[in-house]
């Protein structure tokens, strides 16, 4: 079993993106599930194999403890790990090929508080990865990139499995597609393009920040992915196939 964290930035696409790797796998003969770890989303575009809304009601936790909506939501996602050995009977005795983990919206919830790091550690599988969602529409201008790529690392460090970073909206992009996906090939256009910034000194700031990155090694080129063409979801299948059958680390691409 080859277990898949899908995490980013709430609107990024995360599950968008669970719902067409889900059928990607389908087409192609696998057998994938997709879990929802997400206890506040109301809507999802697929039907979860396992949902935490069935082990953890938010406004049960509402009326309980006296919380207001963002409590409740904090308390919820606290209680996912108290759920693990539920979660992974179930997905024992469907033993899939791939199991596609949403998660929170808030990337907060799950990434940088202590719960969303126990379950990934402790939930048994032959493989992991994490699938970091950097939103297209954020990462158009050069300051915002390495905001987001400075959040991608964060939650690599957090999370300690392998992680490919995913351009997303690409076909929102156009004309820019390109020139964001250089930042990530090529430290030397991304600096080119800091350098026409008008704030100087946050452009150099920025700067200091994009080549720490890249000498500690948590700089990741990007796979280029619509969610609503699936345009570049072959390349993230390729990426993930060489994680899974090689171990490694990290992985980017265009």
């Amino acid at each position: 079993m080859n277990a898949i964290f899908i995490t980013g930035t709430a609107g990024s696409g995360k599950s968008l993106l669970t719902s067409r790797l889900l059928q990607w796998y389908i087409d192609r003969e696998s057998f994938p599930i997709s879990i929802n770890l997400d206890p506040g989303v109301v809507n999802l575009p697929y039907k979860p194999d396992v949902d935490v809304r069935d082990f953890i009601d938010v406004n049960t936790l509402m009326e309980t403890y006296n919380l207001g909506p963002n409590g409740s939501v904090i308390m919820a996602s606290d209680m996912i790990a108290t759920r693990i050995d539920e979660i992974q009977d179930e997905v024992n005795n469907l033993n899939p090929d791939y199991i596609l983990f949403d998660t929170p919206g808030q990337i907060e919830l799950f990434a940088f508080r202590i719960s969303g790091s126990y379950f990934v550690s402790h939930f048994q599988c032959d493989n992991k990865v994490n699938l970091f969602l950097c939103d297209g529409m954020l990462m158009s201008t050069p300051i915002n990139f390495v905001s987001i790529q400075l959040l991608a690392s964060a939650v690599k460090l957090r999370l300690k499995i392998a992680q490919i970073n995913i351009l997303t909206k690409r076909d929102l992009l156009a004309e820019k597609l390109n020139e964001v996906l250089g930042w990530a090939a090529s430290t030397v256009s991304l600096e080119s393009s800091l350098d026409k910034e008008k704030d100087s000194e946050y452009s150099l700031l920025t700067k200091d920040l994009s080549r720490t990155m890249k000498k500690s090694g948590l700089h990741q080129n990007l796979i280029a992915v619509s969610g609503s063409d699936l345009n570049g979801i072959s390349n993230l299948s390729a990426a993930l196939s060489r994680i899974v059958s090689q171990g490694e680390e990290s992985i980017g691409g265009t």
